[in-house]
């Protein structure tokens, strides 16, 4: 992914395919009810989430994510998250993972949206980046090949990223605040809760 303050990222489409890391098992045991995880992709965390018992639908804009969910035996809707959504105000848990706090390029509305789908003592859980990122909103696009030699360049796309010491900041503005900051491996995530 290309963003326009200039920072290329590698994607990881092989884990996001792949079976839940270890990571992401950390998440998941986090999860004690009805849980919806918004911009799902193919679906790994949907299902972890359904394989330990609990009731879990995924949710993503592309039809072919939705297909994938839905071939590993996991519940999933094609749809926006802004788009109204089956269960609001009921779930406990929204999953923002592998860099989806970025969705719509307004983490703050999209933390809010999140604060609106659960239940009053539910939780957001959000990947977040790494200390020393701070705040970024802007456009992004997808690109294949090498630095500056894009052979395929997607539509641009608002897009943000959140590190992990601007995620108090951020949450407070959508009425929410940090329970828990926690990371595994090289990977940082934030538990927030209803102020």
């Amino acid at each position: 992914m290309v963003q326009t303050d200039g920072r290329r990222t590698r994607l990881p489409v092989r884990r996001w395919y792949g079976a839940p890391e270890p990571a992401v098992e950390a998440v998941v045991a986090r999860c004690a009810g009805p849980t919806v995880d918004l911009g799902c992709g193919p679906g790994r965390l949907t299902e972890a989430l359904a394989r330990r018992g609990l009731v879990a639908l995924g949710v993503d804009i592309s039809a072919e994510a939705v297909h994938l969910t839905r071939t590993r035996g996991a519940a999933a809707l094609r749809r926006d998250v802004f788009d109204p959504l089956p269960g609001e105000g009921r779930w406990s848990h929204a999953l923002l993972m592998d860099g989806n706090i970025g969705i719509g390029g307004d983490p703050i509305a999209l933390l809010r949206r999140c604060s609106a789908l659960i239940r009053a003592d539910g939780t957001v859980l959000v990947e977040v980046e790494a200390p020393g990122t701070g705040l970024w909103r802007g456009l992004a696009h997808v690109a294949s090949g090498g630095a500056g030699e894009d052979r395929y360049r997607g539509p641009s796309f608002r897009w943000a990223r959140v590190g992990v010491e601007a995620v108090g900041r951020t949450a407070a503005a959508a009425g929410l605040r940090v329970a828990a900051r926690f990371h595994r491996g090289h990977r940082w995530f934030a538990e927030l809760v209803r102020r």
